[in-house]
């Protein structure tokens, strides 16, 4: 079976650093128009920075020629190729006035050579249509990608007979028997004398167990949904350290992460502070593109959790005592805003953390901000994959949709996918007509 060829666009690289051992038994070739760019992103402080300085550093390790090719494990023959002489370059049908055309060039030249099978690899779909514009084969990255479309909702609504819901409210539990369901998962029991029961997947027994009372509420927030009370039952559990909520705007996935961990904070003191962060910018731009002290470019990347903790307030402590109150939240010491950029390197122990707009982040970056928790700490993941503002992220290969796939069957791990806009009438109705 013949080898296959697989020239790497940068933002492969910049997404996943470790992308060139993915391709097991197959030369792998890096144009030296992406090593050029590497080497530009190589100097800023954000996650893609960092990535470019890993990419770096690899390729130094490297024994041997470069030039001419290297072996690296799982079969992999990596090596670096140099433009060749002008002669060569007329052969070319665009203009190669700009680093995309010359990571063209260096595919349309190894087919040229008469390699079997050459592929480029790229997240930008522009640079992919182009190379089949000229006869090359191309295709996204795959390696860190999960299907949208069969995502794992966290809840499920079953009919049963109205029998089994009584035995349920009387035994306090719910045999599934030969049933086995991912863990942390939620089933609604319904059936058709319209009586309900909610519970909770217990895998260590598997069976249904009932939510934990909210009583009236947590900070004056109830639930207004099935799926809101499951999200809240999460957010709840100090055992679960790991929660994501995903929706469309106004499904209250913020506003829930928020609230539940003002009372894990500030009233049950689990936590020693909540620590909220977004992404600032697609392409690791962050917040030194901004003018203004450090707080005053984050707030304006903050302005909607700033805007629920608002609403809290008022919700809890009136109109009028609404603004004492926030003012006396954020100087607490116990909430603190930060740029997804700055997480990395920090050890974030008995921490309440939450990651507004996850799916604007790679699953590599997704992968930073996790493993900074340490002991005692939750990580909440917010966002919709469907809503995605990074150019080279999809709602398959964005990582609210990666880690979903990836920590459902842990028993520390919960998720919901919201179906209802709760935010108003008016909002409600935007996100189905439009």
């Amino acid at each position: 079976m013949s080898r296959k060829t697989f020239v790497l666009d940068t933002n492969v690289l910049l997404h996943d650093p470790d992308s060139i051992n993915k391709f097991h038994n197959s030369n792998v070739v890096m144009p030296l128009a992406v090593l050029e760019e590497l080497d530009k992103q190589k100097r800023f402080t954000s996650e893609l920075g960092k990535n470019a300085r890993d990419v770096i550093r690899f390729i130094d390790e490297f024994p041997g020629n470069l030039l001419q090719g290297v072996a690296l494990e799982n079969g992999v023959q990596f090596s670096i190729f140099v433009d060749p002489s002008p002669v060569d370059k007329k052969k070319f049908p665009l203009p190669l006035d700009n680093t995309k055309h010359r990571i063209l060039f260096t595919a349309f030249m190894l087919q040229k050579q008469g390699l079997d099978v050459v592929v480029l690899i790229s997240k930008d779909i522009v640079l992919r249509i182009k190379a089949e514009s000229i006869g090359l084969i191309a295709e996204d990255y795959e390696s860190l990608k999960e299907s949208y479309e069969t995502l794992y909702t966290g809840f499920k609504r079953v009919r049963v007979p109205k029998r089994e819901i009584d035995e349920f409210c009387k035994e306090g539990f719910y045999d599934l028997k030969k049933q086995k369901l991912c863990p942390n998962e939620y089933r609604l029991l319904t059936c058709p004398e319209n009586s309900t029961m909610m519970g909770k997947y217990n895998m260590e027994n598997n069976r249904l167990e009932p939510l934990l009372p909210l009583g009236r509420g947590v900070w004056g927030i109830k639930p207004l949904n099935d799926e809101q009370k499951c999200a809240m039952d999460l957010l709840l559990r100090d055992d679960i350290k790991l929660v994501t909520l995903i929706g469309k705007a106004g499904t209250g996935k913020t506003l829930l992460a928020l609230t539940c961990g003002l009372l894990k904070v500030f009233d049950e003191d689990v936590y020693k502070k909540i620590l909220i962060s977004r992404p600032i910018m697609p392409l690791g731009k962050d917040i030194g593109y901004l003018p203004g002290t450090k707080e005053e470019k984050i707030l304006h990347w903050m302005q909607p959790i700033y805007d629920n903790l608002e609403y809290l307030c008022e919700f809890t402590a009136g109109a009028q005592n609404g603004a004492e109150t926030k003012n006396w939240i954020i100087n607490s010491g116990k909430i603190e805003m930060e740029a997804v950029t700055y997480i990395r390197g920090r050890s974030l122990a008995k921490t309440y953390i939450i990651i507004d707009e996850a799916q604007n982040l790679s699953p590599h970056e997704i992968k930073t901000i996790i493993s900074r928790a340490g002991k005692g700490t939750k990580v909440i993941l917010t966002g919709d994959p469907t809503q995605i503002d990074n150019p080279y992220l999809d709602k398959d290969s964005n990582a609210l949709t990666f880690v979903v796939e990836r920590f459902k069957n842990s028993k520390l791990y919960g998720n919901i996918v919201f179906e209802k806009t709760e935010r108003s009438k008016l909002a409600a109705l935007a996100a189905e007509l439009l």
